[in-house]
């Protein structure tokens, strides 16, 4: 399994590829928990090592909160499988174009944010782990969709089957 730091790096240096600008840090947050989730989504197993915290404005990471400057990641040469990367560029041609609050804002409505902020005030940071099986949960309601194949995950089967 992929590291939460490797991916993190992956999708700083891929965003910037497709997108043609850098990301920001809120951006980066989101991306990776829509990665994991998108994940679970498609082959129902975690995307990578590393785990969220439900921070006010959405699903965070320490480990990467902790390791970011303003020109990427510090020291991190760790390669990332090919299947996170087809998932990932999945996820930055899915959700790379809206704006970071936007991303913010559809993250806030995931079950997996939401339990993590139980019985925490509106504006407090937080730090309670989102939970892997919520996470889980919130992959259930998403329809993947293969931008390489312009398809959603569940029509492959019926064009094999035809």
């Amino acid at each position: 399994m992929d590291k939460i730091i490797d991916v993190a790096q992956y999708v700083f240096e891929e965003y910037k590829h497709i997108i043609g600008e850098a990301i920001d840090e809120m951006k980066l947050h989101k991306l990776l928990y829509f990665a994991q989730r998108e994940s679970l989504a498609i082959t129902n197993t975690p995307l990578f090592e590393g785990e969220f915290e439900g921070w006010k404005y959405g699903p965070v990471c320490k480990d990467i909160r902790n390791s970011i400057t303003p020109d990427g990641m510090i020291d991190v040469h760790g390669d990332i499988s090919e299947e996170c990367k087809y998932i990932v560029n999945n996820v930055i041609l899915e959700y790379g174009s809206l704006a970071s609050w936007k991303l913010s804002e559809l993250s806030q409505k995931e079950l997996s944010w939401r339990n993590a902020r139980i019985g925490l005030h509106e504006g407090e940071n937080g730090c309670h782990k989102l939970k892997l099986e919520d996470i889980r949960k919130d992959a259930h309601k998403v329809r993947p969709y293969d931008h390489v194949w312009d398809m959603y995950y569940d029509e492959f089967e019926d064009e094999v089957m035809e």
